[in-house]
Order: C-alpha cells, then sequence, then structure tokens
C-alpha cells in the first residue's frame, strides 16, 4: 500500500529530524520525507496537521502469554494491544509455557506473531533450560531461529560459577544477555519495597540491597567476560548509580526501567490494592527521582511498559497470594507523556527513550525514522487525551490507570506501511 502523511510534525531522534513535514511510503518502506518523489500517487493521504509522527515505538518487555497461559493473553490479543499504544516492536520474555528454550517454542512465537500482523515480535530466549539456572540452553540455535537476546528473568542462577560461565559463553558468540538483578536470598518471602510503608502494612520487605548486591556482582562479572549485557526494571537510584558508572568504566552495558516506576511509589500500596503488586517492588519517592533523573541522563536509555496481563481472578486474592504485574503496553505512550506534562522530559528526548534508545540496546531494526527503512510509524495527537478503558484489547484486565485521564492519544500505528492500528 502506498501512503502519505501530510503536514506532521516529524521527530526521529536518531537522526534529529524535528520537523512540520510530510512522510511518503510505498510497498512498506518509507519513501521520502518531505515532499513526493516526482509521480508518485498514494492509495490514501492522512491529513495529520498537529499530530506527530515518529518512529514507531520498542518495547522490550511484553509478556504475551502464549503458549501456556491462554486464560492471561494471546499472541494476538496483547500484539493488538501493543499496537493501540504506538508499539510497533516488541520483545517477549521467554516465562511461557513449555519455556521458551527451544527453536520450536521461537518458531511457535513467531509464526503466530505474523499470522497475528500486528507488532512485530522478538522473542528473547531462555538462558537455561527451563529456566532452572543449571544448563545453558541452546542459544546458538536459539539465536539462529530469531532470539535477539537471552535471559532468566527474576530466576538466579544456580551459582556465580554458572553466571559466569554462561557470561563468557555468550560473549563468545556476541550474544545479548537480558540481566534482571535481584538477590534471591534478600528478596526470599518480600511482597513490597521494605521501608515505613511495608512496615505500616505489615507486608515483608524486599531491601534496596536485594538489587544493588546482585546489580554489583552482575556488573563485576559482566566486566571480566566482556558480554552485552542490558539491566532490565532497575528500581532504585543506587541502581542508576552503578550502571552510571559501569558506563564510565565503558562497560557494554544498557538499562531499562518500567514505566510505572517513573510515575508510582510504595505509598501506592497503602490501601491494599493488589492492582500495585509488581516484582521488584514499587520504591521510594527518592528512587523514583533518581530513576527520573537517571533517564533523562540517558545512563537509563530504555523506558519499556514491562507488560505483565492477568486475568481479573488472578489479583483477587490478598495482596500477598495475588500474581505480580500490571497491564500497560496499550497505555505505553500516552502513560509516557506524562513525563512530558510534568516538565521531566521534552518530548523528543521521550521518544528516544520509547525508541531508537531500546532498539540500540537490543541491536533491533526499529525505532528510527529513514529513506529505505521499515515504515513502522506511530502517529499521536499531543494535545488530545486518552481515557484508560473506554477500548481495551490486551485480555489483562490489572491495570491500576483504568478511569485516568492521559495526555496524548494514538491516532495511527502502521507496521511494514499497514495501518494496524486507527481511530
Amino acid at each position: 500500500m502506498s501512503l502519505s502523511i501530510l503536514g506532521a510534525r516529524l521527530i526521529d531522534p536518531s537522526s534529529g529530524l524535528d520537523q512540520v513535514g510530510d512522510l511518503h511510503i510505498d510497498q512498506g518502506r518509507i519513501l521520502a520525507l518531505g515532499a513526493a518523489p516526482a509521480g508518485f500517487t498514494p492509495e490514501r493521504t492522512l491529513q495529520a496537521s498537529g499530530l506527530v509522527a515518529a518512529p514507531g515505538l520498542v518495547d522490550l518487555s511484553v509478556a504475551l502469554r502464549e503458549p501456556g497461559y491462554s486464560r492471561k493473553g494471546s499472541i494476538a490479543s496483547e500484539t493488538r494491544a501493543a499496537v493501540a499504544g504506538g508499539v510497533t516492536s516488541l520483545c517477549c520474555p521467554p516465562q511461557t509455557r513449555p519455556v521458551l528454550d527451544t527453536s520450536a517454542v521461537a518458531e511457535l512465537v513467531l509464526d503466530r506473531a505474523r499470522d497475528a500482523g500486528n507488532a512485530k515480535v522478538y522473542p528473547i530466549g531462555a538462558l537455561t533450560r527451563g529456566l532452572e539456572g543449571e544448563q545453558l540452553a541452546e542459544l546458538v540455535a536459539l539465536r539462529d531461529t530469531g532470539c535477539v537476546a537471552f535471559g532468566n528473568g527474576l530466576n538466579e542462577l544456580a551459582s556465580n560459577r554458572t553466571l559466569a560461565r554462561a557470561l563468557d559463553y555468550a560473549a563468545t558468540f556476541d550474544l545479548s544477555i537480558v540481566i534482571h538483578s535481584q538477590d534471591r536470598d534478600l528478596a526470599q518471602g518480600g511482597l513490597a519495597h521494605e521501608g515505613p510503608m511495608a512496615s505500616f502494612l505489615g507486608l515483608p520487605g524486599i531491601p534496596e540491597t536485594a538489587e544493588t548486591v546482585a546489580l554489583a556482582r552482575n556488573l563485576l562479572l559482566v566486566e571480566q567476560t566482556g558480554v552485552r549485557a542490558h539491566f532490565s526494571q532497575i528500581t532504585s537510584a543506587r541502581g542508576a548509580e552503578l550502571i552510571a558508572q559501569a558506563q564510565a568504566r565503558g562497560l557494554p552495558v544498557t538499562a531499562d526501567v518500567a514505566l510505572y516506576q517513573l510515575i508510582l511509589t510504595d505509598q501506592a500500596l497503602r490501601d491494599f490494592s493488589s492492582l500495585y503488586h509488581v516484582q521488584p517492588p514499587l520504591r521510594t519517592a527518592a528512587d523514583r527521582d533518581g530513576l527520573r533523573a537517571a533517564v533523562k541522563a540517558g545512563v537509563i536509555q530504555a523506558i519499556s511498559s514491562h507488560h505483565q496481563p492477568h486475568e481479573r481472578d488472578a489479583k483477587l486474592a490478598p495482596f500477598g497470594a495475588t500474581e505480580p504485574g500490571i497491564s500497560s503496553v496499550e497505555l505505553l505512550l500516552p502513560l509516557a507523556m506524562t513525563l512530558v506534562a510534568d516538565g521531566l522530559l521534552d518530548l523528543p528526548t521521550l521518544l528516544a527513550r520509547l525508541g531508537h534508545g531500546p532498539a540500540q540496546a537490543l541491536r533491533l531494526p526499529a525505532g528510527e525514522l529513514k529513506v529505505g527503512g521499515a515504515a513502522d510509524v506511530v502517529v499521536f495527537d499531543p494535545q488530545a487525551s486518552t481515557v484508560v478503558g473506554e477500548q481495551w484489547f490486551s485480555k489483562g484486565q490489572n491495570c491500576p490507570f483504568v478511569g485516568h485521564c492521559l495526555p496524548g492519544a494514538v491516532r495511527y500505528t502502521l507496521v511494514d506501511g499497514r495501518i494496524c492500528h486507527e481511530v
């Protein structure tokens, strides 16, 4: 399909482009920025005066739940939710059933994502078989199937020696590793950030050191092995400082933060609402401010949804018996726009943290508006608003922002030049 987007504010943080102009698309690629090529006649024209056209968002952590957890979500439903949030490329973690530790499971995910025809899906393979932390999965075979990185989630490896050998092996083949830093012993049994709020509620706490102790160890092993490492779900100001120090020493490390960690704090738990039960936990206002500063400075170069959809029953038990996670991928753009509304980030910087930054972190072919590149584009109205819940595509019912009015509204999401979402 050929298409022209006329009169939009074109923002591409990868090139520094920020100007009002036109965007022309043909056969799934960007044909031109600015004037249309001679003789080009689009099949459809989008009048986009007052709207922003930017590279489609790149989300590094979207649990698709398929295979194995059909009550919570499916590849079709969650990629549909993703494009509603402006996401054109996403990475899915390996916590499926069976675990994403074989080429067969990776192929299933990729085939069903292609059949769904929504956002592009890049699987993150399991670092160890069954995520059990003992034996390495077939990493090279998974890479050849289409996995872009490897991780073990919050499941720690059996020992530091095992972890060091895994990182060394990955470095040998130039594989990217996604690391969640949370010390198993320090976090065991915890439900909330260890502090006054957890004490007030009588909830067992997870101290900041559960993150920083594991993070310090992991950074030392990254330095030893030279592996390309992406640190996912940083939650503390001190953790962000450790990442900054590692980057200053020249280590090949990047990091992301869950968007909700930039907005919420452990004060949200005051009413025992299980909708705010997440792992790792919400931390203090000081930690939130430290994370915001790290995002602004580019130490944390990626903002992700860390979308974890659950069926309604998963959040109905007492707080400690509920399943952690928030369904939020289809809110990624409007929820992130609150950071612009609050004056924390300007719009180009926000779009860099939602597109080009995450794409660079895992070397994905995304996050750019360039002639000849894939026409993965989000077009949104920065002056409009989104009322959460008026439309809802995810199977996940676990969203604490339902009913909130958020700034910005996605009007069109294009993947390879196809309009996958339109309002």
